[in-house]
């Protein structure tokens, strides 16, 4: 149990496997670690923990209006991008109340739309059509762009969503990648109409056909990225989606029914959710379509993988399958004291990541 852990005065196990699972996330993606103690701190109940971090979230909202009133634009993206995260992290597993978890989920969409003509460099809302419905993304280009921008589409995981993308994607903009955040299916704003499907790859191909039609960026140079489920949703989707010239895969799960059972109770539920079934039964019969067995082989671009030895939700073993399993180059990196995602080590692997893309890319060395 983490220190933080201790620090709490609840005494339930779905409080304490938030914060001993994903401590580390929340303070590497924008949660203060003195916000991210209070909070935690006064819980005694999970169902309170949305309420909790709502609260919370909106002293940061507040923050940022009213520096956006005073015309300090700069100031008011910081505060609403980190208004946005927190509304986010209020909502990631609350399935157990779903308009509460919407609420919320509405709250951190509108900060953060309101942040990005704020943001240097600023962003977009993008929607992209996909089988009758609309997946949702975030593009931001980089900092005096010109001409075509190689581009790098980013996927989240089972509980994260495009705004939770923030801090992930700003080593990459700095090097010259554009990036586009989506929400793909069972994910963000997606989640309510399109459950979670293996075939991710429909998702990457509706992505790349838009990019096409995109004046502004290169749809010679697309590449992949994805963390945690969408650890295997990049590598997934660059397996059949040819497009992809490159990934970037932040442990993700090569057969994620093997992982089941040791799951915690709040992932379990969220997949159940997202799946849109019933039933724990059903969510593992979906589960099982989520495998990278047929496709590794078909991973032909280069690739590299990064996972934690420590990681508790999906072993680094399932990172090192996927490395051996791949047809074309990769590159593999354990960060031997890191957990899931290597969040408590992000200095391993964020800046490196994006050096390696940048030269797949053609990109100079900066």
């Amino acid at each position: 149990m983490s220190e933080v852990a201790k620090k709490t005065k609840s005494s339930d196990p779905r409080v304490a496997a938030a914060i001993a699972h994903w401590a580390p996330r929340f303070v590497s993606n924008g949660v203060l670690l003195a916000d991210f103690e209070d909070v935690t701190a006064a819980l005694e109940r999970w169902d309170d923990w949305c309420t909790a971090w709502s609260a919370r979230a909106r002293v940061h909202e507040a923050l940022g209006r009213e520096a956006l009133a005073a015309g300090y634009k700069l100031t008011a993206g910081e505060h609403l991008v980190r208004a946005a995260t927190y509304y986010h992290f209020a909502k990631f597993v609350f399935v157990h109340d779903i308009q509460q978890m919407r609420d919320a989920h509405l709250r951190s969409l509108d900060c953060y739309q309101a942040a990005l003509p704020l943001m240097r460099p600023a962003g977009e809302r993008v929607a992209i059509p996909f089988e009758g419905k609309t997946l949702y993304g975030v593009l931001r280009r980089p900092a005096g762009a010109t001409g075509r921008s190689p581009i790098l589409i980013m996927a989240p995981g089972l509980d994260s969503t495009k705004e939770e993308l923030h801090a992930y994607a700003e080593p990459f903009l700095a090097r010259g990648i554009a990036i586009l955040a989506i929400d793909g299916p069972g994910q963000g704003e997606a989640e309510y109409e399109i459950p979670i499907c293996g075939d991710y790859e429909r998702a990457a191909r509706a992505v790349c056909g838009w990019i096409e039609k995109r004046a502004d960026l290169d749809a010679a140079k697309i590449a992949m990225w994805g963390v945690s489920l969408g650890g295997y949703y990049a590598p997934r989707a660059t397996a059949y989606e040819k497009r992809i010239k490159a990934c970037i895969a932040l442990s993700g799960p090569f057969e994620w029914k093997e992982i089941w059972g040791a799951l915690p109770q709040l992932t379990r539920e969220a997949f159940r959710v997202r799946s849109h079934c019933t039933s724990e039964a059903g969510a593992l019969k979906n589960a099982a379509t989520l495998s990278m067995k047929d496709a590794a082989s078909k991973i032909a671009c280069p690739i590299f993988i990064v996972t934690g030895r420590q990681d508790r939700l999906v072993p680094a073993s399932h990172a090192e399958r996927l490395a051996k399993g791949v047809s074309g180059p990769v590159e593999l990196l354990i960060v031997e004291d890191g957990g899931h995602n290597a969040n408590n080590r992000p200095y391993r692997y964020r800046s490196r990541t994006a050096d390696w893309l940048a030269g797949q890319l053609g990109l100079p060395r900066i």
